[in-house]
Protein backbone atom coordinates (compact mmCIF):
# COMPACT_ATOMS: atom_id res chain seq x y z
CA UNK A 1 0.00 0.00 0.00
CA UNK A 2 1.33 3.43 -0.97
CA UNK A 3 2.09 5.73 1.94
CA UNK A 4 0.29 9.06 1.78
CA UNK A 5 1.16 12.17 3.72
CA UNK A 6 -0.62 15.45 4.33
CA UNK A 7 2.29 17.60 3.16
CA UNK A 8 1.39 20.00 0.32
CA UNK A 9 4.40 18.53 -1.54
CA UNK A 10 2.56 15.18 -1.63
CA UNK A 11 -1.02 16.44 -1.99
CA UNK A 12 -0.80 19.16 -4.66
CA UNK A 13 -0.48 17.64 -8.11
CA UNK A 14 -2.26 20.02 -10.49
CA UNK A 15 -2.23 23.76 -11.03
CA UNK A 16 -5.29 25.52 -9.54
CA UNK A 17 -5.32 27.97 -12.49
CA UNK A 18 -5.10 25.71 -15.56
CA UNK A 19 -5.01 22.12 -14.29
CA UNK A 20 -1.51 21.56 -15.68
CA UNK A 21 1.19 19.58 -13.92
CA UNK A 22 2.42 21.22 -10.74
CA UNK A 23 6.16 20.65 -10.41
CA UNK A 24 7.87 21.02 -7.06
CA UNK A 25 10.51 23.74 -7.41
CA UNK A 26 11.96 23.51 -3.92
CA UNK A 27 10.64 22.64 -0.49
CA UNK A 28 8.28 25.64 -0.47
CA UNK A 29 7.04 26.26 -4.01
CA UNK A 30 5.51 24.76 -7.14
CA UNK A 31 5.75 25.84 -10.77
CA UNK A 32 3.05 24.96 -13.30
CA UNK A 33 4.36 23.40 -16.51
CA UNK A 34 1.31 24.71 -18.38
CA UNK A 35 0.71 28.36 -17.45
CA UNK A 36 3.82 29.20 -15.42
CA UNK A 37 2.00 29.90 -12.13
CA UNK A 38 4.59 29.96 -9.36
CA UNK A 39 2.80 29.00 -6.11
CA UNK A 40 4.47 29.35 -2.72
CA UNK A 41 3.64 27.36 0.41
CA UNK A 42 3.43 30.09 3.05
CA UNK A 43 2.45 30.07 6.70
CA UNK A 44 -1.12 30.99 7.62
CA UNK A 45 -1.47 33.51 10.44
CA UNK A 46 -3.32 32.40 13.57
CA UNK A 47 -3.83 34.07 16.95
CA UNK A 48 -4.25 32.85 20.52
CA UNK A 49 -5.03 34.53 23.83
CA UNK A 50 -3.34 34.07 27.18
CA UNK A 51 -5.95 35.23 29.69
CA UNK A 52 -5.35 34.97 33.44
CA UNK A 53 -8.21 35.48 35.89
CA UNK A 54 -8.04 37.17 39.31
CA UNK A 55 -7.09 33.83 40.91
CA UNK A 56 -4.05 33.44 38.62
CA UNK A 57 -5.68 30.72 36.49
CA UNK A 58 -5.28 30.35 32.72
CA UNK A 59 -8.37 30.33 30.51
CA UNK A 60 -8.46 27.21 28.32
CA UNK A 61 -11.06 26.05 25.83
CA UNK A 62 -12.23 22.56 24.92
CA UNK A 63 -12.17 21.89 21.18
CA UNK A 64 -15.60 21.00 19.78
CA UNK A 65 -14.36 19.60 16.45
CA UNK A 66 -11.39 17.91 14.86
CA UNK A 67 -8.56 18.33 14.63
CA UNK A 68 -8.03 17.34 18.27
CA UNK A 69 -11.69 17.32 19.30
CA UNK A 70 -12.06 17.24 23.08
CA UNK A 71 -8.54 18.42 23.78
CA UNK A 72 -7.63 21.71 25.42
CA UNK A 73 -6.57 24.83 23.57
CA UNK A 74 -6.12 28.54 24.02
CA UNK A 75 -8.93 30.69 22.64
CA UNK A 76 -8.15 32.00 19.17
CA UNK A 77 -8.10 30.99 15.53
CA UNK A 78 -7.10 31.93 12.01
CA UNK A 79 -6.64 35.50 10.81
CA UNK A 80 -9.03 36.29 7.96
CA UNK A 81 -7.69 37.93 4.76
CA UNK A 82 -7.14 41.69 5.20
CA UNK A 83 -7.71 41.45 8.97
CA UNK A 84 -5.10 42.48 11.55
CA UNK A 85 -3.98 39.99 14.18
CA UNK A 86 -5.56 42.20 16.84
CA UNK A 87 -8.89 42.33 14.99
CA UNK A 88 -8.80 38.56 14.50
CA UNK A 89 -8.18 37.90 18.18
CA UNK A 90 -11.03 40.19 19.26
CA UNK A 91 -13.35 38.51 16.72
CA UNK A 92 -12.34 34.99 17.75
CA UNK A 93 -12.89 35.75 21.45
CA UNK A 94 -16.37 37.10 20.67
CA UNK A 95 -17.22 34.09 18.48
CA UNK A 96 -15.79 31.43 20.79
CA UNK A 97 -16.61 32.81 24.24
CA UNK A 98 -18.77 35.94 23.85
CA UNK A 99 -15.86 37.75 25.47
CA UNK A 100 -14.67 41.33 24.96
CA UNK A 101 -11.08 42.15 25.84
CA UNK A 102 -9.88 45.40 27.40
CA UNK A 103 -6.27 45.19 26.23
CA UNK A 104 -3.79 42.90 24.58
CA UNK A 105 -0.01 42.74 24.46
CA UNK A 106 2.00 40.76 21.94
CA UNK A 107 3.79 37.82 23.60
CA UNK A 108 5.48 35.94 20.73
CA UNK A 109 5.14 33.85 17.58
CA UNK A 110 5.21 30.08 17.31
CA UNK A 111 5.25 27.93 14.14
CA UNK A 112 2.92 24.97 13.88
CA UNK A 113 1.58 22.26 11.56
CA UNK A 114 -2.22 22.15 11.44
CA UNK A 115 -3.60 19.08 9.66
CA UNK A 116 -7.14 19.57 8.39
CA UNK A 117 -9.07 17.70 5.70
CA UNK A 118 -6.03 15.66 4.69
CA UNK A 119 -3.71 18.64 4.18
CA UNK A 120 -1.04 20.18 6.39
CA UNK A 121 -1.40 23.91 6.80
CA UNK A 122 1.69 25.58 8.15
CA UNK A 123 0.72 28.27 10.64
CA UNK A 124 2.44 31.01 12.54
CA UNK A 125 0.58 31.34 15.82
CA UNK A 126 0.75 34.85 17.28
CA UNK A 127 0.23 34.81 21.04
CA UNK A 128 -1.13 37.77 22.99
CA UNK A 129 -1.54 38.36 26.73
CA UNK A 130 -5.06 39.73 27.11
CA UNK A 131 -6.95 41.50 29.85
CA UNK A 132 -10.71 41.22 30.12
CA UNK A 133 -12.99 42.76 32.71
CA UNK A 134 -15.72 40.23 33.45
CA UNK A 135 -14.85 36.58 32.90
CA UNK A 136 -17.90 35.19 34.70
CA UNK A 137 -20.29 35.07 31.74
CA UNK A 138 -18.31 33.06 29.20
CA UNK A 139 -20.59 31.39 26.63
CA UNK A 140 -18.82 28.74 24.56
CA UNK A 141 -19.80 28.90 20.91
CA UNK A 142 -18.44 28.49 17.39
CA UNK A 143 -15.87 25.66 17.59
CA UNK A 144 -15.55 25.64 21.40
CA UNK A 145 -17.33 22.98 23.48
CA UNK A 146 -16.39 24.44 26.85
CA UNK A 147 -14.14 26.76 28.81
CA UNK A 148 -12.28 26.29 32.07
CA UNK A 149 -9.73 28.03 34.25
CA UNK A 150 -6.68 26.05 35.37
CA UNK A 151 -3.93 27.26 37.70
CA UNK A 152 -1.01 27.98 35.38
CA UNK A 153 1.43 25.58 37.09
CA UNK A 154 -1.17 22.79 36.88
CA UNK A 155 -1.84 22.96 33.14
CA UNK A 156 -1.11 19.47 31.79
CA UNK A 157 0.67 20.13 28.48
CA UNK A 158 -0.15 16.57 27.32
CA UNK A 159 -3.84 17.58 27.20
CA UNK A 160 -3.14 20.61 24.98
CA UNK A 161 -4.13 20.07 21.35
CA UNK A 162 -1.19 21.50 19.39
CA UNK A 163 2.59 21.64 19.72
CA UNK A 164 2.67 25.39 19.22
CA UNK A 165 0.09 26.01 21.95
CA UNK A 166 2.01 23.76 24.37
CA UNK A 167 5.09 25.84 23.59
CA UNK A 168 3.18 29.12 24.11
CA UNK A 169 1.90 28.00 27.51
CA UNK A 170 5.31 26.68 28.57
CA UNK A 171 7.03 29.93 27.51
CA UNK A 172 4.41 31.99 29.33
CA UNK A 173 4.85 29.96 32.53
CA UNK A 174 8.62 30.44 32.37
CA UNK A 175 8.23 34.19 31.76
CA UNK A 176 6.31 34.79 34.98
Amino acid sequence: MEKTTTSPRDVFRFCPRCGGNFNLQDTHSFLCAGCGLHYFINANAAVCALIIDSRDRLLLTVRAHDPAQGMLDLPGGFVDPLETAEEALARELREELDLEIDSLTYFGSYPNRYVFSGLTYFTLDLAFVCRAGDLSGLKPGDDVAGALFVPLPEVDLEKIAFDSIRTVIDAYRRSR
